[in-house]
């Protein structure tokens, strides 16, 4: 076995038989299945193994990191995305298991345009106009879980906004403006559809 210092193991030092050989007697590896799955509208192609979370998955294997791991139980809604358009904890969903839909993150909201530019969706825009986020953690999994919603409850009253938003958590607003983005969303996406 060959022993080296942190300080000078680098990468020109290691041969590719060492590696090798490094990583056949490495008996607790758990084997790599290849995931391809369309995210965002875009196919991609990545290894992890078979128990890995789609949260993880996401955020390490396809670097999108605006899915935040919160809880890991499926309880505060932070790594909410839409699977087929419905909203799914990701925490709680194997990303071998996600391959047959389509993954809508939080980077994906945002619609664009013929000449290539991303803009605000509704409901992006909505926060911002209403002041709906502090931190910003939670943020995503409103996002994702706001714009499913509305897509089902075009017209939702303030008591149809708090229930739809029960499902996730937020230790810093105190929910009265998330409330009011979800109602601003619903009237930006009738201005938008009156305007095209």
């Amino acid at each position: 076995m060959i022993e080296l210092t942190q300080s000078q193991l680098t990468q020109s030092q290691l041969t590719q038989s060492q590696l090798t050989r490094s990583q056949s007697t490495d008996t607790d590896a758990e084997p790599l299945l290849e995931i391809v799955m369309r995210v965002n509208g875009v196919m991609h192609t990545a290894m992890a193994p078979a128990r890995r979370l789609l949260s993880d998955f996401l955020r390490h294997e396809l670097r999108l990191t605006g899915t935040h791991v919160g809880c890991e139980h499926g309880v505060c809604g932070a790594c909410t995305v839409l699977v087929d358009g419905a909203p799914m904890r990701s925490c709680l969903m194997f990303a071998v298991t996600a391959q047959d839909y389509e993954i809508t993150t939080v980077e994906g909201l945002a619609p664009v345009e013929g000449t290539g530019v991303s803009t605000m969706s509704p409901v992006q825009q909505a926060f911002i106009e209403s002041h709906g986020l502090q931190c910003g953690f939670c943020t995503p999994g409103f996002l994702t879980t706001i714009t499913a919603y509305l897509q089902e409850n075009p017209e939702p009253t303030e008591a149809d906004a708090r229930e739809a938003i029960s499902g996730n958590l937020c230790r810093c607003t105190g929910y009265q403006n998330i409330v009011k983005a979800v109602l601003r969303a619903a009237e930006i996406t009738q201005e938008r559809e009156a305007g095209a």
